[in-house]
Protein backbone atom coordinates (compact mmCIF):
# COMPACT_ATOMS: atom_id res chain seq x y z
CA UNK A 1 0.00 0.00 0.00
CA UNK A 2 1.77 3.12 -1.74
CA UNK A 3 -0.18 5.45 1.56
CA UNK A 4 0.96 3.30 4.32
CA UNK A 5 4.04 5.39 5.15
CA UNK A 6 2.43 8.56 5.19
CA UNK A 7 -0.88 7.32 7.20
CA UNK A 8 0.95 5.84 9.91
CA UNK A 9 2.93 8.89 10.06
CA UNK A 10 0.03 11.54 10.58
CA UNK A 11 -1.38 8.31 13.44
CA UNK A 12 1.95 8.97 15.18
CA UNK A 13 1.16 13.00 15.33
CA UNK A 14 -2.50 11.98 16.40
CA UNK A 15 -1.34 9.70 19.26
CA UNK A 16 1.23 11.93 20.24
CA UNK A 17 -1.27 14.97 20.62
CA UNK A 18 -3.66 12.72 22.35
CA UNK A 19 -0.97 11.64 25.11
CA UNK A 20 0.43 15.39 25.18
CA UNK A 21 -2.85 16.66 26.04
CA UNK A 22 -3.18 14.38 28.78
CA UNK A 23 -0.08 14.92 30.31
CA UNK A 24 -1.20 18.92 29.85
CA UNK A 25 -2.48 19.03 33.44
CA UNK A 26 1.49 19.54 34.49
CA UNK A 27 2.91 23.11 36.45
CA UNK A 28 3.18 26.26 33.86
CA UNK A 29 6.93 26.44 35.48
CA UNK A 30 7.90 22.51 33.78
CA UNK A 31 6.09 23.34 30.68
CA UNK A 32 8.11 26.74 30.26
CA UNK A 33 11.31 25.04 30.83
CA UNK A 34 9.87 21.94 28.30
CA UNK A 35 9.21 24.58 26.18
CA UNK A 36 12.50 26.44 25.84
CA UNK A 37 14.31 22.88 25.67
CA UNK A 38 12.30 22.19 22.79
CA UNK A 39 13.34 25.52 21.22
CA UNK A 40 16.72 24.80 21.84
CA UNK A 41 16.56 21.82 20.14
CA UNK A 42 14.77 22.41 17.35
CA UNK A 43 17.19 25.73 16.71
CA UNK A 44 19.79 23.07 16.81
CA UNK A 45 18.25 20.58 14.20
CA UNK A 46 17.43 23.36 11.85
CA UNK A 47 21.42 24.58 12.23
CA UNK A 48 22.25 21.02 11.31
CA UNK A 49 19.48 20.78 8.17
CA UNK A 50 20.59 24.24 7.47
CA UNK A 51 24.36 23.41 6.99
CA UNK A 52 23.61 20.70 4.53
CA UNK A 53 23.67 23.16 1.84
CA UNK A 54 25.87 22.93 -1.36
CA UNK A 55 24.93 26.24 -2.30
CA UNK A 56 24.04 29.06 0.23
CA UNK A 57 23.31 31.43 -2.25
CA UNK A 58 19.94 29.02 -3.76
CA UNK A 59 19.02 29.18 0.08
CA UNK A 60 19.47 33.02 0.65
CA UNK A 61 17.22 33.61 -2.41
CA UNK A 62 13.93 31.06 -2.19
CA UNK A 63 14.17 32.79 1.65
CA UNK A 64 14.01 35.99 0.37
CA UNK A 65 11.70 35.38 -2.75
CA UNK A 66 9.45 33.12 -0.62
CA UNK A 67 9.26 35.31 2.26
CA UNK A 68 8.17 37.96 -0.08
CA UNK A 69 5.35 35.90 -1.70
CA UNK A 70 4.06 34.72 1.45
CA UNK A 71 3.66 38.34 2.71
CA UNK A 72 1.81 39.32 -0.44
CA UNK A 73 -0.68 36.53 0.09
CA UNK A 74 -0.78 36.87 4.10
CA UNK A 75 -0.18 33.10 4.36
CA UNK A 76 0.52 33.29 8.10
CA UNK A 77 -2.70 35.44 9.02
CA UNK A 78 -4.62 32.82 6.61
CA UNK A 79 -3.35 30.00 8.17
CA UNK A 80 -4.21 31.99 11.65
CA UNK A 81 -7.54 32.61 10.44
CA UNK A 82 -8.24 29.02 9.72
CA UNK A 83 -6.72 28.03 13.84
CA UNK A 84 -9.33 30.43 14.56
CA UNK A 85 -12.06 29.02 12.90
CA UNK A 86 -10.97 25.95 14.21
CA UNK A 87 -10.84 26.38 17.64
CA UNK A 88 -14.12 27.74 17.87
CA UNK A 89 -15.27 24.45 16.38
CA UNK A 90 -13.31 22.70 18.86
CA UNK A 91 -14.11 24.89 21.56
CA UNK A 92 -10.40 26.31 23.07
CA UNK A 93 -10.18 28.25 25.77
CA UNK A 94 -6.86 29.67 25.15
CA UNK A 95 -6.81 32.13 22.33
CA UNK A 96 -4.79 31.61 19.44
CA UNK A 97 -3.42 27.88 20.61
CA UNK A 98 -4.95 25.98 17.73
CA UNK A 99 -3.49 28.28 15.20
CA UNK A 100 0.30 28.83 16.46
CA UNK A 101 -0.07 24.52 17.42
CA UNK A 102 -1.19 24.01 13.64
CA UNK A 103 1.77 26.02 12.01
CA UNK A 104 4.51 24.78 14.26
CA UNK A 105 3.34 21.17 14.14
CA UNK A 106 3.01 21.80 10.46
CA UNK A 107 6.08 22.97 9.78
CA UNK A 108 8.32 20.99 12.55
CA UNK A 109 6.44 17.74 10.69
CA UNK A 110 5.87 18.58 7.06
CA UNK A 111 9.35 20.28 6.17
CA UNK A 112 12.85 17.97 5.70
CA UNK A 113 14.64 15.71 3.61
CA UNK A 114 13.13 12.69 5.79
CA UNK A 115 8.90 13.27 4.75
CA UNK A 116 10.37 13.43 0.81
CA UNK A 117 12.85 10.71 0.91
CA UNK A 118 10.53 8.51 2.75
CA UNK A 119 7.65 9.65 0.87
CA UNK A 120 9.58 8.65 -2.36
CA UNK A 121 10.75 4.99 -1.24
CA UNK A 122 6.99 4.32 -0.55
CA UNK A 123 5.94 5.42 -3.76
CA UNK A 124 8.73 3.64 -5.79
CA UNK A 125 9.98 0.51 -3.79
CA UNK A 126 6.98 0.59 -1.47
CA UNK A 127 9.71 1.13 1.53
CA UNK A 128 8.12 2.47 4.40
CA UNK A 129 10.94 2.59 6.80
CA UNK A 130 11.93 5.82 6.29
CA UNK A 131 8.55 6.83 7.13
CA UNK A 132 8.25 4.45 10.05
CA UNK A 133 10.94 5.93 11.64
CA UNK A 134 10.43 9.47 11.13
CA UNK A 135 7.15 8.62 13.10
CA UNK A 136 8.64 7.01 16.13
CA UNK A 137 10.57 10.83 16.21
CA UNK A 138 7.28 12.58 15.28
CA UNK A 139 4.95 11.14 17.76
CA UNK A 140 7.55 12.12 20.56
CA UNK A 141 7.65 15.47 19.17
CA UNK A 142 3.77 16.38 19.20
CA UNK A 143 3.64 14.99 22.34
CA UNK A 144 6.14 17.75 23.88
CA UNK A 145 4.65 20.23 21.74
CA UNK A 146 0.91 19.45 22.76
CA UNK A 147 1.49 20.20 26.31
CA UNK A 148 2.96 23.77 25.70
CA UNK A 149 1.02 24.56 22.61
CA UNK A 150 -2.28 22.88 23.05
CA UNK A 151 -4.63 20.35 20.69
CA UNK A 152 -3.53 22.54 17.58
CA UNK A 153 -0.97 20.50 16.74
CA UNK A 154 -3.22 17.48 16.04
CA UNK A 155 -4.30 19.36 13.12
CA UNK A 156 -0.87 19.07 11.66
CA UNK A 157 -1.72 15.78 10.94
CA UNK A 158 -3.74 16.26 7.78
CA UNK A 159 -1.11 18.52 5.84
CA UNK A 160 1.59 15.87 6.84
CA UNK A 161 -0.50 13.28 5.38
CA UNK A 162 -1.58 15.07 1.85
CA UNK A 163 2.12 16.08 1.86
CA UNK A 164 3.94 12.46 2.05
CA UNK A 165 0.81 10.83 0.29
CA UNK A 166 1.05 12.88 -2.42
CA UNK A 167 4.54 12.44 -3.03
CA UNK A 168 4.21 8.56 -2.82
CA UNK A 169 1.54 8.61 -5.07
CA UNK A 170 3.32 10.75 -7.71
CA UNK A 171 7.09 9.17 -7.31
CA UNK A 172 7.06 7.20 -10.11
CA UNK A 173 6.10 10.19 -12.51
CA UNK A 174 8.39 12.31 -10.85
CA UNK A 175 11.33 9.14 -11.46
CA UNK A 176 10.54 9.31 -15.18
CA UNK A 177 10.53 13.20 -15.02
CA UNK A 178 12.66 14.38 -12.90
CA UNK A 179 16.19 13.35 -13.63
CA UNK A 180 18.01 11.55 -10.13
CA UNK A 181 20.85 14.19 -9.86
CA UNK A 182 18.49 16.94 -10.33
CA UNK A 183 15.67 15.61 -7.44
CA UNK A 184 19.23 14.64 -5.15
CA UNK A 185 20.21 18.22 -5.55
CA UNK A 186 16.41 19.83 -4.22
CA UNK A 187 16.30 17.41 -1.67
CA UNK A 188 20.11 18.85 -0.33
CA UNK A 189 18.53 22.40 -0.84
CA UNK A 190 14.98 21.99 0.63
CA UNK A 191 16.56 20.44 3.31
CA UNK A 192 19.10 23.49 4.17
CA UNK A 193 16.31 26.29 3.46
CA UNK A 194 13.71 24.08 5.45
CA UNK A 195 16.48 23.59 8.71
CA UNK A 196 16.62 27.85 8.63
CA UNK A 197 12.23 27.53 8.67
CA UNK A 198 12.82 25.47 11.49
CA UNK A 199 15.53 27.60 13.50
CA UNK A 200 12.97 30.01 12.78
CA UNK A 201 10.57 28.11 15.02
CA UNK A 202 13.07 26.95 18.02
CA UNK A 203 13.93 30.84 18.41
CA UNK A 204 9.87 31.42 18.34
CA UNK A 205 9.69 28.60 20.87
CA UNK A 206 11.69 29.99 23.15
CA UNK A 207 10.11 33.20 22.77
CA UNK A 208 13.33 35.39 21.49
CA UNK A 209 11.66 36.49 18.03
CA UNK A 210 8.19 36.48 16.51
CA UNK A 211 9.05 35.46 12.95
CA UNK A 212 6.02 34.85 10.72
CA UNK A 213 7.35 31.33 9.63
CA UNK A 214 4.07 30.07 7.51
CA UNK A 215 4.93 33.22 5.27
CA UNK A 216 8.50 31.40 4.07
CA UNK A 217 6.70 28.52 3.06
CA UNK A 218 6.80 29.29 -1.12
CA UNK A 219 10.76 29.63 -0.72
CA UNK A 220 9.98 25.52 -1.24
CA UNK A 221 8.83 26.60 -4.66
CA UNK A 222 10.96 28.89 -5.53
CA UNK A 223 14.23 26.18 -4.43
CA UNK A 224 12.46 23.98 -6.93
CA UNK A 225 12.65 26.20 -9.63
CA UNK A 226 16.31 27.68 -8.91
CA UNK A 227 17.85 24.24 -8.71
CA UNK A 228 16.36 23.47 -11.65
CA UNK A 229 17.19 26.74 -13.62
CA UNK A 230 20.94 26.00 -12.22
CA UNK A 231 20.79 21.98 -13.27
CA UNK A 232 19.50 23.08 -16.67
CA UNK A 233 22.44 26.01 -16.77
CA UNK A 234 25.31 23.09 -16.11
CA UNK A 235 23.82 20.62 -18.66
CA UNK A 236 23.79 22.79 -21.56
CA UNK A 237 27.04 24.90 -20.91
Amino acid sequence: MILLGALVNGIGVIIGTLLGSLLRRIPNSMKDAVMNIMGLAIVVLGIQMGLKTENFLIVIFSLAIGVVIGELLALEDKITTLGGWLEKKVGSSKQGSISKGFITGTLIFAVGAMGIIGALDSGIRANHDVLYTKTIIDTFVALILTTTLGIGVLFSAIPVILYEGLIAIFATQIERVIPHALMNQFIIEMTATGGIMITAIGLNLIGITKFKVANLLPGIIVILLLVSIMYGFKTHF
